[in-house]
């Protein structure tokens, strides 16, 4: 039996990177897996084909997590579509970096809706389905940024450690009722945003790194298994730090 047989997941933001790794590693695991995109539609078409193609139900949403009532609506959709939601992984997000003096209100407000709020939206959409059925698990894609902070990303530190507080409130507020709430806080992973990175840059991150690697989206979907699964059944309000041991 697989880890994730019989489960089905919510994940925001999967059309690439992070959240396309999650993606694939839950459908290897057995779980059926809707999740969301904004403008890549190619991007989810491809990523829905490859789900299926691993023999679970899979679906994308072309769906704004920082919009209240789109949050909602998608939760309603996924029910119908699905008939039960078992996990939610906030991995929505964006970086808007610059310093402080040169940042503009609206880089600093985009960043925070669109990390931060869309996590209380998905959060709140997704809590009625979870109290009904007594279990569910949350988990939320913080970031060592948001642990120790980062110059040039007030706005991304600000609501990767936002992420952080409000899930530990949460983790308070659910506990009772079997809902689990948990972070992870990646470290460097290598994507197809750092590819755009040059080289040498690339390598003094990794030379800083304890294991003298960066992280790959299968490290932090790994990790998104088993706070999703029964393994980590009495695990909650905590933060995981996938990062080869950044912060160490």
């Amino acid at each position: 039996m697989k880890l994730l047989d019989q489960k089905t997941a919510i994940i925001t933001g999967a059309s690439r990177g992070i959240g396309r790794g999650i993606a694939l590693t839950f459908a290897q695991n057995g779980c059926a897996v809707a999740f969301t995109y904004s403008s890549s539609t190619a991007a989810a078409e491809q990523l829905e084909t490859e789900l299926k193609a691993l023999g679970v139900n899979a679906k994308g949403y072309q769906s704004n997590a920082a919009d209240f009532e789109a949050a909602q609506q998608l939760v309603e959709d996924v029910m119908a579509d699905f008939g039960q939601i078992d996990i939610l992984i906030n991995n929505a997000g964006i970086t808007k970096d610059n310093l402080l003096m040169r940042m503009g209100e609206a880089d600093f407000d985009s960043v925070i809706n669109i990390n931060l709020k869309s996590v209380f939206n998905m959060t709140k959409a997704v809590q009625r389905t979870f109290l009904k059925q007594r279990h569910g698990s949350l988990i939320h894609m913080s970031s060592v940024v948001g642990v120790k902070g980062n110059a040039g990303q007030a706005n991304y530190a600000a609501s990767k450690a936002g992420i952080i507080g409000f899930s530990k409130s949460i983790a308070l507020e659910l506990g009772s009722r079997n809902i689990r709430s948990n972070v992870i806080a990646p470290g460097f992973i290598e994507t197809e945003m750092t590819d755009k990175l040059a080289e040498d840059v690339v390598q003094s991150w990794r030379d800083g790194i304890p294991l003298k690697r960066g992280g790959q989206p299968e490290d932090v979907a790994n990790a998104c298994v088993f706070l999703a699964s029964n393994l980590s059944n009495y695990i909650t309000g905590q933060v995981l730090h996938v990062d080869g041991g950044m912060l160490t």
